[in-house]
């Protein structure tokens, strides 16, 4: 029987009851599928770390529906909620500071002060998460470094049996993870390029936002290791000129075996990206993948965040 189940109402309520109950739900987001628990039940917590084999030093989002839940939790003043409104629900996650002691959610922020949080920007995520009554701890549904779920299909090729109830929601529209920033100290850092242009943050706040790569031997956000999101296969990145055995993958007019976007269309190379890797990595005439060069701006520094990771050799 499958895992896989439609965004019915009733599935819903059925995948907020595995959640109450301390299982594991994959479910959909505008970025890419998450394998969500409650983030106040530390073993359900545990089992996504060993379901998705990762190490417990890399802390997980948790996702929430209202944004007045912050207060809960964390840290909050008029720059998180001016923040808030302007782009939630949507593929953007804060760093704050925990207020709390409560040792629960330890697991899920990686015994760190601060915590991750984001409001997805899908329906069937936003009711999963109220019906559930608690924020879900969310990281990407697939194994550890491995590229990311777009499709439910993805989740159960990867985590099939790890998870109680896949719910389907199609492919993500967004198709990259969602942009990270740390707001605890007075000046806004980006700590991961994603689904949120860098720009657009910068024209809503009047003032430039600092880069950080992070520690990847102790990071404070997901997506900081060096290593990521990659596919099976040697992956090459910037490449005019592929060799006879790559899996070329193209963008606008630099043809291949696929094109992320013929007309050159960032969001649409976004949305394509880890679903072409995944096919070019089960071509059996292919060795290697080489992928065309991506310009660096709007979506562009996500799409080569990711590639450039996903390429990274020990």
């Amino acid at each position: 029987m499958s895992k896989i189940f439609s965004n019915t109402e009733d599935n819903i309520s059925q995948a907020a009851e595995i959640i109450k109950n301390g299982g594991l739900v994959a479910f959909p987001t505008e970025t890419v599928y998450g394998l969500g628990a409650n983030v106040y039940d530390s073993k359900a917590v545990a089992n996504i770390f060993a379901a998705k084999q990762r190490p417990k030093f890399d802390p997980l989002i948790s996702h929430i529906a209202e944004t007045d839940i912050l207060r809960e939790y964390a840290a909050t003043d008029e720059r998180v909620f001016a923040l808030a409104k302007k782009f939630w629900p949507g593929p953007l996650t804060f760093v704050l500071r925990r207020t709390d002691d409560n040792p629960s959610i330890d697991l899920a922020c990686s015994g760190l002060r601060t915590l991750t949080v984001r409001m997805p920007n899908h329906q069937v995520a936003l009711d999963l998460i109220r019906k559930s009554g608690v924020p879900i701890v969310a990281p990407s549904a697939n194994k550890y470094q491995a590229v990311s779920p777009t499709t439910a299909q993805h989740v159960l090729e990867g985590l099939g049996e790890s998870v109680d109830m896949i719910l389907d929601g199609g492919q993500c529209k967004v198709g990259v993870e969602s942009t990270i920033i740390d707001l605890t100290t007075s000046k806004v850092v980006l700590l991961r390029a994603g689904g949120t242009a860098k720009e657009d943050i910068e024209n809503f706040l009047g003032e430039k936002i600092l880069i950080s790569a992070g520690n990847p031997e102790l990071p404070t956000a997901p997506g900081q290791l060096l290593r990521h999101y990659a596919p099976k296969n040697i992956l090459r990145i910037n490449v005019t000129q592929p060799d006879a055995d790559d899996f070329y993958i193209g963008f606008a007019e630099t043809d291949g075996d696929l094109n992320l976007s013929p007309s050159g269309n960032l969001s649409e190379a976004a949305s394509n990206l880890f679903a072409f890797l995944r096919l070019a990595d089960k071509s059996a005439k292919h060795g290697k993948i080489a992928i065309a060069p991506i310009p660096t701006q709007g979506l562009g520094l996500a799409i080569n965040d990711r590639i450039k990771r996903a390429s990274y050799k020990k």
